[in-house]
């Protein structure tokens, strides 16, 4: 049993109304709408916030820092595949954490998921206020507010509808890149990505690093932005047709989507407008675009429009992310009870509304960058607790129930944990301002567990069951 607080934790056990009233819509989604779902959750990354990076490592950096990060996330969604095939619940990465390292642990990872989750859309946000205000001239706290109460209520409709309504923007967001490679690529000149000014103080530097080698690490958590959230797909599992089959290959097949799309942009965007002009634009695709066709162009209008399709179903992708860690953290007793209930239409209403706000607050500081950072120190540090769980269930006779073998073995996830490491130390140098506010909510939650919650968890939640299951395995195979 999770709990110290026998009473509590068999009350609830027993309680046969607490699960029924905590239910979400099981087979809403197959495998194609979930790849889609993995792609949608990161592809503002391509539209918006990846170009900071520019400033922070020159192209060179920004190139060298994106390679190390593609590498992360493809081989973080392996293991993630194989875990996801063999405990498939709502939980995600909080399920597999929980698994491996009990109950500190799964808090932890969950925790560190939520700040990304939560955080993410504010940042999208402030992005989707530039692009608006590039379209029709309007910016600010009235637009943010405008695309959380629209796309949380089209959220509380149901997750069928929903996801048929991402798959829609999702589209128009790839076909607005695939207007954009076109469009691009007969004006690219390798020489513009190396047209900001060397900094000769700077360790290395040079044309093709004018920030030097430092400017590699400080530009990690802007190339990460190209791939922030894909993670989130487990969180599906309980709404998948078959999760043990179309997780794995949802997840892997959106990857492999988003690292095409990341490089393509990385290349065509400041080969074109240039990375000077690029490294602080707000709406970079567009930028560029517009310095070839005009800033009245037809091609340009399209891609604006486009562009805030794509910051929308990232919005709208991530959305839906945070509700279903919430509702896994809260029904198993981590978070307050009251967070998992769920309407007639199985939807976690009051884990979709409580983080809005909060991210609303947090999309009126206007701070897309420092935004971004805080949202990277809570994805890395989750993506460590990640891989670490990993190298321990995958010794265990539930990874050999997966339906997907990681391919490397053990090495893999060695791999993945050193950069995410890497990474995570990278947030301190890109944004320290941001990295102690981040570091300072986590603690908050920390205090909260540690203090209260832990002694009121609930033995009859998926992701608990599962670990008691994983806990007999350890003893069985240790």
């Amino acid at each position: 049993m999770a709990s110290t607080d026998p009473s509590v934790s068999s009350a609830s056990t027993k309680d046969e109304d607490y699960l029924s009233k905590r239910q979400l819509k099981q087979g809403a989604v197959g495998w194609f709408l979930l790849t889609f779902l993995g792609v949608s959750y990161v592809i503002s990354g391509d539209f918006s916030g990846w170009n900071f990076g520019l400033a922070q490592g020159g192209f060179g950096g920004l190139l060298i820092a994106t390679i190390l990060m593609a590498v992360m996330y493809l081989l973080l969604v392996f293991c993630l595949a194989e875990m996801s095939s063999s405990l498939p619940t709502a939980g995600g990465g909080y399920g597999f954490a929980r698994c491996a390292l009990g109950p500190w642990g799964g808090y932890i990872t969950g925790t560190a998921i939520i700040l990304e989750y939560a955080i993410a859309p504010a940042a999208i946000a402030v992005f989707i206020g530039g692009y608006m205000n590039s379209l029709v001239g309007v910016d600010g706290p009235i637009i943010y507010l405008l695309f959380y109460v629209v796309f949380i209520g089209i959220h509380l409709l149901g997750v069928g509808e929903a996801f048929k309504i991402m798959f829609v923007i999702t589209g128009t967001a790839i076909v607005a890149i695939g207007v954009l490679v076109v469009s691009l690529l007969p004006h690219f000149n390798a020489q513009n990505l190396f047209d900001i000014p060397v900094n000769e103080t700077a360790l290395g530097a040079n044309l093709f690093l004018p920030h030097g080698f430092l400017g590699i690490w400080e530009a990690i958590p802007f190339a990460i932005w190209f791939f922030l959230a894909v993670e989130g797909v487990p969180l599906a599992a309980e709404e998948a047709h078959t999760p043990h089959k179309d997780i794995p290959k949802s997840i892997i097949y959106a990857m492999t989507i988003l690292i095409i799309i990341a490089f393509l942009v990385l290349f065509l965007v400041p080969g074109v407008a240039g990375s000077a002009g690029m490294q602080d634009h707000t709406a970079p695709l567009v930028g560029a675009i517009q310095k070839v066709h005009g800033e009245s162009s037809n091609a340009a209008l399209f891609v604006n429009i486009a562009g805030l399709a794509g910051l929308i179903a990232s919005f709208f992708s991530i959305t839906y992310g945070y509700s279903r860690q919430i509702f896994a953290l809260s029904r198993a007793g981590y978070l307050p009870k009251s967070l998992s209930l769920t309407s007639r239409r199985k939807v976690p209403v009051l884990a979709l509304v409580i983080p809005g706000i909060f991210g609303f607050l947090l999309s009126l500081t206007g701070e897309g960058d420092l935004l971004i950072t805080m949202a990277v120190f809570g994805a890395t540090l989750s993506y460590i607790m990640m891989c670490t769980s990993h190298l321990l269930l995958r010794k265990r006779s539930s990874a050999k129930k997966s339906k997907f073998v990681t391919p490397g073995g053990a090495v893999t996830p060695w791999v993945a944990l050193i950069l995410a490491i890497v990474a995570f130390m990278s947030t301190f140098l890109a944004n320290i301002v941001a990295a102690c506010w981040a570091a300072i909510f986590f603690g908050i939650m920390i205090l909260y567990f540690a203090l209260y919650s832990r002694f009121r968890l609930v033995a009859s939640a998926p992701e608990e069951e599962f670990a008691v299951v994983s806990k007999a395995e350890k003893q069985i195979y240790s």
